[in-house]
This record gives structure tokens, C-alpha cells and sequence, in this order.
């Protein structure tokens, strides 16, 4: 057991005294211990660069968490050659902070979006019913899942379109990214929408995501 207790304690010692991209080659050898070197050292740096984008403390801790388990998954795609290990876990927090903001302003703005709706035609949407309520909560809810599971490419022209009312011609000169590309990952994702809440509410869509 002592032999046991030196030996791992030799490990630490070892991984303490590496460069972070030789940890970085460690943890694609599935070395969790190197894994929690990085963690121990770079962590505070990391929520820091994901404190930047979000401003909800458990978004940001449960993020933390996650871009650890990414680093652990996608360590292979680390190359020491193009950069510093600590850079590439910076852009990997930022990209990934910035997904999860798009997706929680997604989510904000649906609400937002069924709550118009709902005042302007009180009526069709059964304001005052509780049943009814629940029901347009739900839809809500799902609506900002189904926009999130976009791919990327298509959730963004969605959210253009859609949540900011931007013509397709505005939003390729707003991109920079060609207008028939843009037409086209519109058209998918407006389709896979519609198809997706057709399914849910077996009939129509209560509302034009076309506009």
C-alpha cells in the first residue's frame, strides 16, 4: 500500500512539473490525473473567459464542468504545433460559452415572441384559461428546444429572420455569408421547424415563422 501511495504521489509530482501541453498529451492517453492538473491550473482562467459572456452563476459553473469533459473528449485535436495548449482551452470556453448564450437568448426571445402573440389575439391563444396556459408554456418551452437542436448555420438565420425581422438580403450583407446560402439554411431550418411542431400539435402551426 505505501509503494501504491509513493507511486501515485511521484505521478502528481511529475504532472506538477509538466508543461501543459505535455498534460495535454497525457489526457489523450487518458491520463485523468493530467486531465486534473489543467483543472487545478487553469480553471480559475477558464471561468473567468466564460464569466465574460455569461452572468448567471450556475450557467457558468455547470459550462466549467463541461468544457473540462470536452477537453478530455477532443484532446486528440490538440496539436502543440498551432499554439499553446492554454490558448486553445481559452477558445474552446469562449466558443462554447457564446453557444450557450445564443441558446439561452434563443429561449429568452421565444417567450418573448409567444407573450406578443398571446396579447395581440387573447382569444386564440386562451388568455385566462389555465389548461390553456399550461399548453402555450409548454409550446414555448419546445419551440426553444426544437430553434437550439438547429445546426448552427441554420439557427443563426433563424434567429435573424425570425427574432430580429432582418430581410434575407440583410442578413447576408450582415454576415458577409452569399444571399442563396443564406436562402437555403433558411429554408431548411424553417422547414425542419414547422415539421417539428406539426408532429407536436398534429394539425397547424399557431403562428408564421415565414415572414
Amino acid at each position: 500500500m505505501l509503494y501504491t501511495f509513493e507511486s501515485h504521489s511521484e505521478l502528481l509530482s511529475s504532472l506538477q512539473q509538466s508543461t501543459d501541453e505535455t498534460l495535454m498529451d497525457a489526457v489523450r492517453m487518458e491520463s485523468k490525473e493530467a486531465l486534473g492538473e489543467l483543472y487545478r491550473r487553469h480553471h480559475l482562467t477558464l471561468r473567468a473567459v466564460i464569466s465574460r459572456v455569461l452572468h448567471n452563476e450556475q450557467s457558468i459553473e455547470d459550462l466549467l464542468q463541461e468544457v473540462f469533459m470536452e477537453i478530455w473528449r477532443l484532446a486528440a485535436r490538440y496539436s502543440s504545433e498551432k499554439g499553446k495548449a492554454l490558448g486553445w482551452m481559452i477558445t474552446l470556453s469562449r466558443r462554447r460559452a457564446i453557444d450557450r448564450l445564443r441558446r439561452e437568448q434563443a429561449y429568452s426571445r421565444v417567450e418573448e415572441r409567444y407573450q406578443k402573440e398571446a396579447e395581440q389575439q387573447p382569444e386564440s391563444w386562451g388568455l385566462g384559461n389555465s389548461c390553456e396556459d399550461v399548453e402555450t408554456a409548454d409550446m414555448r418551452r419546445v419551440l426553444g428546444e426544437i430553434i437550439a437542436g438547429l445546426p448552427e448555420a441554420q439557427r443563426d438565420a433563424v434567429e435573424f429572420a425570425f427574432y430580429k425581422g432582418m430581410s434575407q438580403r440583410e442578413i447576408s450583407t450582415h454576415t458577409g455569408i452569399p444571399l442563396g446560402t443564406i436562402k437555403t439554411r433558411l429554408e431548411l431550418g424553417v422547414r425542419k421547424i414547422a415539421c417539428k411542431l406539426k408532429e407536436l400539435s398534429g394539425d397547424s402551426i399557431p403562428f408564421s415563422l415565414a415572414a
